[in-house]
């Protein structure tokens, strides 16, 4: 896995990929970080991807001022794609399993389907809207719907688009 991001870190610019060691809760040490400016072209549009990420961060922090931010970052033509882990199918797992990461030191801030939408206000949400991860895409996936069953993973997917 190392020779490989060594191998994409000197190819092609087009190709090219950096890792950035920032903190997501100051948006700002992520859009004026110097490896970033020297990857991505912000006059073009970009794709955010904040995938099992949000539902991370600590309690006291605005997840939603984080993501308006580096939204208002990018131009025209980006996009937003993003999961999030909700408590609206088995809530009494979901509390059982925070309280097992407090515990740790960790934080899973579980949102409904409803609080995880408002990170897409003002984009253009794809088909098929906000799912559950297996049901996004079904037919598009290696593992379909088939394959898990009824079962819902308690994780929203969404893409959307900012016009």
């Amino acid at each position: 896995m190392l020779a490989h991001s060594r191998a994409l870190h000197i190819s092609r610019p087009e190709g090219r990929t950096t890792y950035i060691q920032a903190d997501l809760c100051e948006p700002e040490s992520v859009l004026g970080h110097p490896e970033l400016l020297r990857t991505l072209d912000l006059t073009r549009p970009v794709a955010l991807t904040l995938v099992a990420v949000l539902h991370w961060l600590p309690t006291d922090s605005d997840p939603y001022r984080i993501v308006a931010r580096l939204l208002d970052a990018l131009p025209a033509g980006s996009h937003l794609a993003l999961t999030h882990a909700t408590g609206d199918f088995e809530p009494a797992a979901l509390r059982e399993v925070s309280e097992q990461f407090r515990a740790k030191g960790s934080h899973v801030n579980v949102r409904s389907k409803d609080e995880v939408l408002r990170f897409f206000d003002g984009l253009e949400l794809a088909e098929p809207g906000l799912q559950v991860v297996q049901r996004w895409r079904p037919d598009h996936a290696d593992v379909g719907a088939d394959a898990i069953g009824d079962t819902d993973i308690p994780l929203y997917a969404g893409l959307a688009r900012k016009n």
